[in-house]
């Protein structure tokens, strides 16, 4: 006889593990470590752990669906809940969603998108409505999204490549005209959880709640527009020993321990000296916005290189800098010899002014080197090596899609389509670190490692980002950092800035540098909404 709730069905079983508040001080993330495998990396991740490790996959399957179910419950609590089931493994979860939420008093009902049994063994005898999709028409699937609290996305799963098929597609276009929230189980249906391509219909979800960690296609743009919001929950995966081979997302508590530390008993030349080369005649702006930003990230001394005409507009809107006149060679010499870091670009077009001065850089100390903006664009034009510069020194450089399309002889739209390819091509290319500027941010090092940004968002498009950027940048390599760290947590402590900044479109460089001593005094990132031991990682809808 098939069971049935033992609450009555107006009564929400609520389980004590989401009334427990696990003190958990971050927000959006739970922990340092949070790896985002792609999907063959996951589906690798499967394998070992039922091959090796013997980890049933039923027990998996069941762990994910009553994580997921705990999730749903917590941000979508009131009304009946219908699935959309798939053939495969996400399927599976969902239905393990619908039965667990059943057993909790929840009215849910299951619509099958492919051929599966009505009396799967996963529902375990449990009595859950199905439909099948062959029987709805419009009115049917109005009606059914219509009187639902929310609707749960378990069509297609982490090994969907290619555009959905006919009867997925249909259904994923039902869902996301749906006027209730959708839940995507692990990835939305229809997105490349390796690549973020969106190849046909996609689900548009509401909150997507991924496995074991987030599938890094889901991070990327186009997909990442279509995951709304991100939580990511535990279900037991052991280690399986490559995680050091997958892409690493940038969480607060990761870039918060990468921080220098300033002993108690030190002075300015101790705790970094950066120089800072930038502005040709009428680009003080740039010169400004790079030596402010590397002010406030901490380091010890600032000397920013810059046109004469510059120097007035330098000196009165950074005092604290010491000013070098681009023009006096034997002080742009002696600045290089006495710093600890260079950054080299903003504002400095690609004409005599600045070919010189790039030649000095180059021929100088080899000083840890963050490379942007005309910098980048002079190493287009074959004037400066970045190849040989990083062979001599540690360099970062830091294109957004425009500078690296000429950095690589490549339209900007394959640049922007497949940011992963590009990115990897430059490293290989010319043998040193990219980040790679965009939503979100990525940066790649000669090794293979590969950090994905997690604070972007669309309201830091503002003309000047880059140049603040670059300076907390060069600061934080004069502080000790290493060229893949210093782009990290300068990712990190700029996007953390604009948000707290909470400026939307009217956010400027200005209101980034603004908060940045508040960024750098945070010790967490706030409090977790979901404030639940099993999340691993709880972003918020990209912006």
């Amino acid at each position: 006889m098939p069971r049935t709730s033992c609450v009555a069905d107006n009564i929400v079983a609520f389980p004590r593990a989401l009334m427990t508040d696990t003190g958990n001080p971050l927000r959006p993330f739970a922990r340092e470590l949070v790896y985002a495998p792609t999907g063959g990396e996951s589906a690798r991740l499967d394998c070992a752990a039922i091959e090796t490790f013997g980890v049933p996959q039923l027990v998996l399957m069941e762990n994910a669906g009553r994580s997921a179910a705990q999730v749903t419950q917590h941000l979508f609590p009131e009304g009946p809940v219908v699935g959309v089931v798939g053939s495969g493994n996400n399927g599976g979860d969902a239905l393990v969603l619908l039965r667990t939420l059943r057993a909790w008093g929840r009215e849910v009902r299951a619509v099958l998108v492919a051929e599966r049994a009505a009396d799967d063994p996963l529902l375990h005898g449990w009595d859950i409505p199905i439909i099948a999709d062959t029987v709805l028409d419009d009115s049917g699937w109005d009606a059914l999204l219509g009187a639902s609290g929310v609707a749960v996305d378990g069509i297609l799963g982490t090994g969907a490549e290619g555009p959905p098929r006919d009867r997925q597609a249909t259904a994923i276009a039902r869902l996301n005209r749906a006027p209730c929230p959708v839940l995507a189980i692990d990835v939305p249906s229809g997105i490349n959880s390796s690549t973020g391509a969106v190849p046909g219909e996609a689900i548009h979800a509401s909150v997507t709640v991924g496995f074991g960690a987030p599938k890094l296609g889901s991070l990327l743009s186009p997909a990442r527009g279509h995951t709304g919001r991100l939580v990511v929950v535990e279900i037991g995966f052991p280690p399986s020993g490559n995680e050091q081979n997958f892409a690493q997302v940038i969480t607060p508590l990761w870039a918060q321990r990468q921080l220098p530390s300033r002993p108690r008993d030190t002075h300015k030349n101790e705790v970094g000296r950066v120089t800072i080369i930038a502005g040709q005649p009428g680009m003080a702006g740039a010169a400004v916005l790079t030596t402010q930003a590397a002010l406030t990230a901490g380091v010890g001394l600032v000397r920013v290189c810059s046109a004469p005409e510059n120097r007035e507009i330098l000196q009165r809107s950074t005092p604290e800098a010491i000013y070098v006149d681009a023009s006096d060679g034997a002080a742009i010499e002696a600045a290089l010899e006495d710093t600890d870091a260079v950054a080299l670009g903003p504002g400095l077009g690609t004409k005599a002014f600045a070919v010189e001065l790039a030649n000095k850089v180059a021929e100088g100390p080899q000083r840890p080197l963050v490379i942007d903006a005309d910098a980048l664009n002079l190493a287009a034009e074959g004037i400066l090596d970045l190849r040989a510069l990083g062979k001599s020194r540690p360099v970062l450089s830091t294109p957004h899609a425009g500078e690296m399309s000429r950095l690589l002889a490549e339209s900007k739209s394959n640049v922007i389509e497949d940011r992963l390819t590009a990115l990897r091509e430059a490293v290989e290319r010319f043998g040193h670190c990219f980040l790679l500027k965009g939503t979100p941010s990525l940066i790649a090092s000669p090794d293979s490692r590969i950090l994905v940004g997690s604070q972007g968002t669309s309201d830091l498009a503002v003309a000047g980002m880059g140049d603040t950027l670059t300076g907390v940048c060069g600061a934080l390599l004069a502080q000790g950092l290493g060229v893949m760290e210093a782009g990290a947590v300068s990712l990190y402590l700029t996007g953390r800035a604009a948000n707290l900044a909470a400026r939307g479109v009217s956010l400027t460089p200005s209101d980034v540098i603004r908060c940045m001593p508040n960024v750098l005094g945070e010790r967490g990132a706030g409090a977790s909404e979901i404030d639940l031991s099993f999340v691993v990682y709880d972003a918020d809808a990209a912006r």
